[in-house]
């Protein structure tokens, strides 16, 4: 199937994919690069150093600047707004553009505008009208001016039953098993009394490592995102002291959110486990206990890494 130009489009580049349609008004210089499959609508601009992959969207009235890559899959809205300078001015040009990334499968909803330098995660989802000042995570939900997480696509919250008296243990007498692989989520031992309240956590009953270290986060402000990283060997045992946390974590397949809410909810998260923590209360206090001493090397910080490695590890457990 060859691409399909509308009579009244202009399009300059040799390097449109079969199948792709381009509709009336739309423009496309020389240099850009369109993939397979994919609909470029009503005036559309698109400058040299664009790089579009397959099966992408770009709705009416968007124009993309150079230095811009739209991975497969993406959604672009109407009237959305990308950037590529952070000082414009008229007739002073920076010796190079700044890089904007959309990864695939990410949408991006009429009318937000993009700050320039920004990665925009896989599957991704930016509500219209936000202003997105910072890279967004990989399947977060970004609303608001500054744009914020307000959750993750196909994400279930779990929340643990505050009245249970004594939460259900595995065969392993560990905390409840997740949908995502290996991790646990359930309550400590708790006391209470006029004297005040005792929670309790024992290693091998609640905790499946010997800690060898911990560390405390506190005096986060509330929009901001912490961890976004997986470790390659440390185990990771979590409990907010004070205040609530929203705890993420993603084995690669599946993805769920935790709600950290009284310190005798535990979370307990193997090597290989994608995590990250947002929606800080004001109050909120979280404790980490970690298998391991701090090694940088043990750090996996880009989510593309991440999900190499993890079909690694089950390729090589499944032979």
């Amino acid at each position: 199937m060859t691409a399909f130009f509308h009579p009244q489009a202009l399009v300059e580049s040799s390097a449109i994919g079969s199948g792709t349609r381009v509709w009336a008004f739309a423009h496309i210089l020389p240099g850009a690069q369109i993939g397979k499959d994919c609909n470029i609508c009503d005036g559309v601009f698109v400058e040299n150093d664009v790089r579009v992959g397959d099966r992408v969207t770009v709705k009416v009235g968007v124009q993309l600047w150079d230095g811009l890559t739209l991975e497969d899959d993406v959604f672009i809205g109407p009237n959305a707004t990308f950037t590529n300078d952070k000082h414009p001015r008229s007739k002073q040009y920076p010796d190079s553009f700044l890089t904007t990334i959309v990864r695939k499968g990410a949408s991006i909803g009429a009318n937000a505008t993009i700050l320039p330098g920004i990665t925009i995660g896989a599957g991704a989802m930016v509500g219209a009208g936000s202003v997105v000042t910072r890279d967004v995570p990989p399947g977060a939900i970004v609303v608001g001016n500054p744009a914020r997480i307000k959750g993750y696509v196909n994400t279930p919250s779990i929340v643990s039953d505050r009245d249970a008296e004594e939460a259900p243990t595995s065969s392993t007498n560990l905390l409840d098993p997740s949908k995502a692989d290996d991790v646990r989520f359930g309550k400590l031992t708790r006391a209470i009394d006029l004297r005040g309240s005792l929670v309790a956590g024992e290693v091998g009953k609640h905790i499946p490592f010997q800690p060898q270290r911990f560390f405390a986060v506190h005096d986060v402000p509330s929009e901001e995102v912490r961890g976004a990283h997986a470790h390659r060997k440390c185990e990771q045992f979590l409990v907010c002291l004070s205040g609530s946390v929203h705890a993420i974590v993603d084995d690669g397949k599946k993805r769920e959110e935790y709600v950290l809410d009284s310190p005798d909810l535990g979370l307990y998260m193997p090597a290989m486990t994608w995590g990250t923590q947002y929606k800080y209360s004001p109050n909120a206090t979280l404790l980490v206990l970690a298998s391991l001493p701090y090694d940088n090397d043990d750090y996996i910080r880009n989510y593309d890494d991440f999900l190499a490695e993890s079909a690694q590890k089950q390729t090589t457990k499944e032979s």
